[in-house]
């Protein structure tokens, strides 16, 4: 089959979609132990020797954007800062050219810290665009919830962000009832302030030891019930294949105008749109971040596999793709793997 013929296939799967976007997890590792996230001792960290080498991730990067139609790569981790090769993987990605002819959107999931000290040879390297976590703004919450007294790196690195010129600047904002619900109106002031597009997102089942709870997820019509009661809300446009769902929020005296997205995961899945597929630190290919299966990409890489032998992996494994996660029906389950292992 030739990368033409590749490339117009791309990665559909068997219910009609198309996958445009790669998630790329970069390690399991993190520098903070958010409670949601992973136990306060951390978690078994991958053997280095299971981990893709830099020239890996950039190969399997390669056949995803040269011959199966991706457009888009997210770097995430773990922590994807902690990556040494991080710029030189950027780098090596804004020289491939997807089938449209251009370079594929950069983009990087990071907790933010670290994130001033490497902004601008990340930009430099090619980088488009971040998304920093950030789960309030309250200095003594953040210690207790990420068991690390990092805040005020997470703003420096935001702030660094800005002057790097990468924008929108995105903050990504778990909201948790009974640990960060006061953070909500605070953490969108804040970020209509600054220009900042700010995501809420449901708290989802994939946390260390199986411990979620639905109960203690707060819903997106809960939290948009909050914005409603300080902001003026207008629904932006259909939002086709983003995760997040976008609400116009008009001018004040304290704020300029801007966005606030709400990503409901849970209470209103958007499965049936999703346009990503999935690469683990240690090259696995997953479909959905709920996936119970994964498909090895690296040991069929680590011995010979031409490019398009590895593209007919990934795209036999991405038709099988489920028609959704299923949280909340009868039978679901957590997968195996949390966040921090598969990549966000």
């Amino acid at each position: 089959m030739t990368a033409t013929a590749l490339a117009v296939t791309g990665l559909r799967d068997a219910h009609g979609r198309t996958a445009r976007d790669l998630r790329v997890s970069l390690t399991d590792r993190c520098n903070l132990r958010c409670s949601y996230c992973m136990p306060a001792e951390g978690l078994p960290w991958l053997p280095t020797a299971d981990v893709l080498t830099d020239d890996e991730v950039v190969h399997l990067v390669s056949v995803a954007v040269r011959l199966l139609g991706v457009r888009k790569v997210r770097f995430t981790g773990g922590e994807p800062l902690l990556r040494r090769g991080l710029a030189g993987i950027v780098a090596s990605t804004a020289r491939l050219r997807t089938d449209e002819g251009l370079p594929p959107e950069i983009s990087l999931t990071t907790n933010g810290v670290g994130l001033e000290r490497r902004i601008h040879e990340l930009a430099e390297s090619g980088l488009n665009r971040v998304n920093v976590s950030l789960d309030t703004l309250d200095r003594e919450r953040y210690a207790a919830l990420a068991r690390r007294d990092r805040l005020p790196d997470v703003l420096r690195g935001l702030a660094g962000v800005e002057a790097a010129g990468l924008r929108p600047v995105k903050v990504n904002t778990v909201v948790m009832r009974g640990v960060n619900e006061a953070d909500v109106v605070p953490l969108a002031e804040f970020c209509l302030a600054r220009g900042y597009r700010l995501r809420f997102i449901e708290q989802m089942p994939l946390g260390p030891e199986h411990g979620w709870d639905r109960s203690s997820m707060v819903p997106a019509a809960e939290i948009l019930e909050v914005l409603g009661r300080h902001f003026k809300l207008t629904l932006a446009e259909q939002r086709g294949s983003a995760p997040a769902q976008e609400w116009l929020v008009a001018a004040s005296e304290r704020h300029r105008a801007g966005r606030i997205g709400v990503i409901a995961s849970v209470t209103a899945p958007f499965c049936a749109a999703c346009d990503r597929t999935r690469l683990t630190a240690d090259g696995h290919l997953r479909t959905c971040l709920f996936a119970h299966t994964e498909t090895d990409l690296r040991t069929p890489l680590r011995e010979g596999a031409t490019d398009h032998e590895l593209a007919a992996l990934w795209q036999a494994a991405h038709l099988g793709k489920a028609a959704g996660h299923g949280i909340g029906t009868p039978g679901f389950h957590q997968p195996a793997r949390t966040m921090s292992a598969i990549g966000g």
